[in-house]
């Protein structure tokens, strides 16, 4: 056992003095990742600006929807004279202006209707889309505590109770509503994480992790045609011990980028308990030595370096697509049925358990399973294939 370990440390240390290894191995899927996010993470929330100009300058209710308007932590608010305004409309550096005219509060106060009015340059953009549509929103609200103030007064006329009292009371139940409504909206995610850091991070581990094992597959090739793997039987090692401290050292470099990305984003994210990052470990694990025995089978397959290099990236490319990496897979029909022959489909599945669910590793022992038959097969497998196929021994 001692001369596997050996050979496995003496490869780990290629490795990481490697520099444009450990470029691709870390830095690649920490690129992509950020770019994933980048394109799909702020989806779930909006931050827009509502450019305002208040010609209502000193009115009461024009004051109170300003107010509302900041409190919203989806808008900022940015005052505009009306020359700032027009301005910047002639010009097309905004799409989209709020005014507020003159007399709009004291409109409100009398009964009368108030009347805001937006201004744009076209449809007004999409973020000028959704700010109007929040500002009707806060409107909406604002009109119906106004009607809900005018109809209990008028309800209390002549009981003998005073404005200021109603007035009071009315904010005060309005407030509780507001606090603790009556009906709410909750969501519910169906087919996957809403949060795009815990949806993409398990399938880019996945992905790079088996492109990087299977790709070193052409290392073996190169030592075997360059008569290095000769020179190495020639000494006291066994061509099942080399094959074996392969094995180790590809689990070795597959392990050490698995640590540090999913440190990082337990580091970053915040998205793992202790428990959950050391059972996320443990399923890493297990894929990583069931893509280092399907790297190795390549090795044996392989003739040419060229060979080794196209066969990993076919390969692992439809593990990827089958696995269920860049979109949901439906849970029947032909889809379905190929992704079960993807070692990627039980490797995000049972991460996406541990790490979004909060799944134990008893609740994903089929998944374990899988992954572990399958480098249980592929290690002697590509072992006997080396050994029969031309050039080996």
């Amino acid at each position: 056992m001692i001369k596997p370990l050996l050979v496995a440390l003496y490869e780990v240390r290629i490795y990481l003095r490697d520099r444009g290894d450990l470029a691709f191995s870390l830095l690649l899927p920490i690129v992509t990742f950020a770019l994933m996010y980048g394109a799909f993470g702020g989806q779930d929330t909006f931050h827009g600006t509502a450019h305002v100009v208040n010609e209502d300058q000193g009115g009461a209710y024009s004051i109170l929807l300003l107010e509302r308007l900041e409190e919203n932590d989806c808008l900022d608010v940015n005052l505009l004279s009306v020359q700032e305004a027009n301005s910047k409309l002639d010009r097309a550096d905004l799409l989209l202006i709020l005014y507020i005219p003159h007399g709009f509060s004291d409109a409100v106060a009398s009964g009368e209707q108030g009347q805001l009015v937006f201004k744009q340059r076209g449809n007004g953009g999409d973020e000028g889309q959704v700010v109007a549509s929040i500002v009707r929103s806060v409107v909406d609200e604002l009109a119906q505590e106004f009607q809900v103030h005018a109809q209990v007064s008028e309800a209390l006329e002549g009981t003998g109770i005073g404005q200021e009292q109603i007035d009071v009371t009315v904010e005060q139940l309005i407030e509780e509503e507001r606090q603790e409504p009556t009906v709410t909206v909750g969501e519910e995610t169906l087919g996957g994480s809403a949060d795009p850091v815990e949806a993409f991070l398990p399938t880019i581990v996945t992905m790079y992790v088996l492109f990087a094992i299977t790709l070193t597959a052409r290392v073996l090739v190169e030592e075997r045609r360059r008569g290095t793997l000769e020179r190495l039987l020639t000494t006291r090692i066994g061509v099942g011990q080399l094959f074996f401290g392969k094995f180790l050292a590809f689990c070795s470099r597959g392990f050490i980028q698995t640590l540090i990305l999913l440190g990082l984003a337990y580091a970053v994210f915040q998205m793992f308990t202790p428990l959950s990052f050391i059972q996320a470990l443990v399923i890493a694990l297990v894929f990583i030595a069931a893509a280092s025995g399907l790297g190795l089978l390549i090795a044996s397959v392989a003739r040419t370096e060229d060979q080794a290099v196209w066969i990993a990236v076919v390969f692992t490319m439809a593990m990827v697509l089958l696995g269920g990496t860049f979109f949901e897979i439906p849970e029947v029909g032909v889809m379905s049925v190929l992704s079960k022959i993807s070692v990627n489909t039980y490797a995000n599945d049972a991460l996406k358990a541990v790490i979004n669910e909060g799944s134990s590793l008893a609740d994903v022992g089929m998944q374990l399973a899988v992954l572990a038959g399958v480098a249980v097969v592929a290690l002697p497998l590509g072992r006997l294939l080396f050994k029969v196929l031309p050039g080996g021994r």
